[in-house]
């Protein structure tokens, strides 16, 4: 038996600002959309090479304030890219960790942290 990597599942309150802050800011595509019907909460999937998320209006899905660790490959080239968008409320740094990895945290305006980290050594 093997498992497949999980793949974590956000809380989003607003459509248009969870696709311009995960596919305008964070560079992440949507694979697919889902709603029961037309004026019923979005659950969607969106990637990023091979980092999956879903995203879910539906209170019942997840808590808003979740956090999840993404590893990334160049962290300083993402870091830069996502500086020289100048989004006004998103502008991370990079932090060393002392358990060995290198750190850039972005907060959804969900309140969900994403922490995309880069083992160092």
């Amino acid at each position: 038996m093997t498992l497949a990597p999980p793949i974590p599942i956000l809380r989003s309150f607003d459509e248009a600002r969870a696709k311009e802050f995960y596919c305008g800011f964070l560079e992440f595509s949507i694979d697919w959309e889902h709603r029961f019907e037309e004026a019923l909460p979005l659950y969607m999937q969106i990637s990023k090479d091979t980092c999956l998320l879903h995203l879910s209006e539906h209170h019942g899905d997840c808590c808003p304030g979740g956090a999840v660790r993404i590893e990334v490959e160049d962290i300083d080239a993402y870091n830069a890219r996502l500086l020289e968008k100048a989004c006004g409320f998103a502008r991370p740094g990079i932090e060393e960790r002392p358990y060995g990895s290198r750190e850039m945290v972005v907060t959804d305006p969900f309140g969900n942290k994403l922490i995309f980290w880069q083992p160092t050594g």
